[in-house]
């Protein structure tokens, strides 16, 4: 803000640069969406190891893939997902429905009642015990309303504790409000009586009160994990944010894997992957599809086109791959690829850059025992060309990543948007610009905010390039920047428009190396 000179002296004045730096956002973030044991229902959570997906999801289920999609996904590289746990809704057949568990804390006026803070029948691994162990009372403060309540999850080993818990409603302490922005575990269920639980017995000398039976603790009970979630389920209500739509409240996630229902049953491509792929397309996502499980090679030449996903957000992988189970022995079952391969993109991407094809013999999928159909050369070329990215089997490389292409990198369809890094790379230039020029709006349009764009943006495309992102010898040939009289005229500027072109010069990969060998015949010399 300018100084108004009032006394003589000398007076400071910052200047703004008309600097903004504008940061790369993340690349990697893979969303999953299917069935878990625990956890919130249709809320995207973000975890970064398989460790914290096991203490917020549970463990690997049978009954459910995403669990080990989630697990190939950090075991080949991955550092960042959204999780969405997905239940069968309520219907009129009550086995049918998940419930949570619950537990009645006897007292003198009533019992109090506590329920899991979500369904399924890890709640029934929960554990209570009431103590009046409390602070000193104060003035006009109840005798029989303080207690101290412990809770553990004899499933993953997890306490909570709460001292000095109050069953008055005023009180700063009270029992359904603290439980209710505090607890992990439980909440309260019902009204809550005047008078506090009864007290639980000390357990006998050397004894885990938690895992002793009778009068020292309170078990959950009546827990059910509903039946196996259908498409429907999964592809949820766009209008209640459920099933893929709950990543509305995910702030940015780039990879989309929708692992199968159960082992024996793939999502549908119309009921689920087409409405999925839309839906990425609106987030600046790309959709990982997984190969049906009955492709064959023959069958995936004619199949890939009746799946209906051809579009640039999307890549299709095969065959599946064949990883030892922990839940079985650790004998060899068949798994679907996508989190193997968003594993592969990630690790690709910490390492080379967003740019670079999440394929080659750098592109191992690590643990990966076999490859379900082991392809040849004469069987790649019949799938590449149509836009199925083959994973294969070599000799020292192992099991690799063998194709970079969109559903829209069939030859027939010419689309510039053949090459996955390609689109990747436009998709986080967008997202980037979209986010970190949101300080444009609203500002005087004219020179001087064209000239700040021109700088701010030009110095972003200027790192990626020195980045390698961009073929191009100079800054010149690799990217450009325009923003100005030409790009915005005053019909724009009337209208409350400011126009700027981003251009740049994407680096596609060498997908067919081609050694020409010549016999050179001896030249006789005169």
């Amino acid at each position: 803000m300018p100084v108004t000179p009032t006394y003589p002296g000398v007076y400071i004045e910052e200047v703004p640069s008309g600097v903004r730096t504008i940061i790369g956002v993340a690349t990697s973030i893979t969303a999953f969406v299917g069935r878990a044991r625990r956890g919130p229902l249709n809320e995207p959570v973000r975890i970064q190891s398989m460790g914290e997906y096991e203490r917020t999801f549970g463990s690997l289920w049978d009954a459910s893939m995403m669990g080990y999609a989630v697990q190939h996904y950090f075991l080949k590289g991955g550092g960042d997902a959204v999780i969405v746990r997905v239940p069968h809704p309520a219907d009129a057949a009550p086995g049918n429905n998940a419930a949570a568990a619950t537990m009645a804390l006897a007292g003198a006026d009533g019992p109090l009642n506590l329920i899991a803070a979500n369904p399924g029948t890890w709640g029934n691994q929960l554990r209570a015990r009431i103590d009046h162990d409390t602070r000193p009372l104060d003035p006009g403060e109840a005798a029989t309303s303080l207690f101290n309540l412990t809770l553990r999850d004899m499933g993953t080993a997890t306490s909570e504790a709460f001292r000095n818990l109050s069953t008055n409603p005023a009180h700063a302490r009270f029992v359904t409000r603290v439980l209710a922005e505090e607890s992990t575990l439980v909440r309260v269920s019902g009204a809550v009586s005047a008078t506090r639980p009864t007290n639980h017995a000390d357990p006998p000398a050397g004894q885990d009160p938690f895992t002793t039976a009778g009068a020292h603790v309170v078990a959950n009970t009546n827990g059910q994990d509903g039946i196996a979630i259908n498409d429907n389920d999964l592809l949820g209500s766009e209008a209640s944010q459920t099933g893929i739509y709950a990543l509305e409240r995910a702030d940015l996630f780039n990879l989309l894997c929708l692992p199968p229902l159960t082992r024996e049953l793939d999502v549908s491509a119309a009921v689920v992957l087409a409405p999925a792929l839309t839906y990425c397309k609106r987030r600046r996502a790309v959709l990982l599809v997984d190969a049906p499980r009955n492709w064959t090679v023959s069958s995936a030449t004619t199949g890939v086109d009746a799946l209906n996903l051809r579009d640039e957000n999307a890549a299709i992988y095969f065959p599946r791959v064949r990883m030892p189970d922990p839940l079985r022995e650790n004998r060899l079952e068949e798994f679907a690829p996508c989190g193997v391969v968003a594993g592969v993109i990630a690790r690709t991407v910490a390492e080379r850059g967003v740019w670079k094809a999440p394929a080659g013999q750098e592109a191992t999928v690590r643990g990966v025992r076999e490859i379900s159909i082991r392809l040849t050369d004469g069987e790649n070329g019949r799938l590449n060309p149509l836009g199925i990215n083959c994973l294969r089997v070599f000799p020292a490389a192992g099991q690799v990543v063998w194709g970079a292409r969109t559903l829209a990198g069939a030859d027939r369809l010419a689309s510039e948007w053949k090459y996955l890094p390609v689109r990747r790379l436009a998709l986080f230039i967008e997202e980037t610009l979209y986010r970190s020029l949101q300080w444009v709006v609203f500002e005087p349009n004219d020179e001087p905010l064209w000239s700040q764009i021109r700088l701010n943006v030009g110095a972003f495309m200027q790192n990626l390039f020195r980045q390698g992102a961009f073929q191009g010898r100079s800054p010149r040939e690799a990217y450009l920047v325009k923003c100005d009289g030409e790009t915005t005229t005053q019909t724009d500027i009337n209208m409350g428009v400011v126009n700027i072109v981003v251009g740049f010069a994407p680096l596609k990969p060498a997908e067919f190396v081609i050694i020409k060998i010549q016999q050179l015949a001896g030249q006789i010399e005169a």
